[in-house]
């Protein structure tokens, strides 16, 4: 397998990252070759630094206003000579040029079974509703809010107190097997979108 080069985006304590980083970066020919954020704080940083990646900060108060934010950071992630672009955790919205940039090239993670709960605190919505499963979606992004063609699910069940705690730990659980897994199947070249309907994801044996 030739190099694959992913850029990772977060904003938070960078767990899902660390999985990537220890199951994937310099596995299977892939490769993180960058990681961003629009926190100068934010613990993926120091996490990636600590794994010698490259990291940068895009401040939302440095830029007039998302357009030119995402610009200056689509510019750094082609500069990095990325494949795909891994949102993990990150907590700002893409500028519709953004995504268009790097259409069915950026990937996301969502603790919930799309199209079920999207948006924030998808894991109090399953709550709320009452549902006896819920699960984790990884999928390509769209200009919606997690709209985009779904790539994989796993599903979660739902623990039968409703503790939160519980859930959320099992659904973390599931996302740092299920995100590799998936970006190694599209290193891989075996994550097929359909041209003639983007919607339609297919994944070879």
């Amino acid at each position: 397998m030739s190099n694959f080069r992913i850029v990772v985006l977060a904003s938070g304590s960078g767990t899902n990252l660390q999985a990537i980083i220890d199951q994937l970066h310099g596995h299977h020919g892939i490769e993180v070759v960058g990681v961003g954020s629009d926190k100068l704080r934010a613990g993926a940083l120091a996490r990636a630094e600590a794994a010698g990646i490259l990291t940068t900060v895009f401040p939302r108060s440095d830029f007039p206003n998302r357009a030119k934010r995402d610009g200056t950071m689509g510019d750094w992630i082609e500069s990095r000579d990325a494949d795909l672009v891994v949102l993990a955790g990150y907590m700002q919205l893409l500028d519709a040029g953004f995504v268009a940039r790097f259409r069915d090239c950026i990937v996301n993670v969502h603790p919930a079974l799309l199209p079920s709960f999207p948006g924030l605190d998808a894991i109090g919505q399953a709550l709320a509703a009452g549902v006896e499963v819920t699960g984790v979606t990884v999928h390509f992004v769209d200009e919606g809010v997690d709209s985009g063609p779904t790539l994989v699910q796993r599903e979660v069940p739902v623990p039968t107190d409703g503790d939160r705690e519980k859930l959320e730990a099992a659904i973390h659980a599931v996302e740092h097997e299920l995100y590799p897994e998936a970006i190694r199947m599209i290193a891989e070249g075996r994550v097929r979108i359909d041209p003639d309907d983007s919607r339609v994801v297919t994944i070879d044996d």
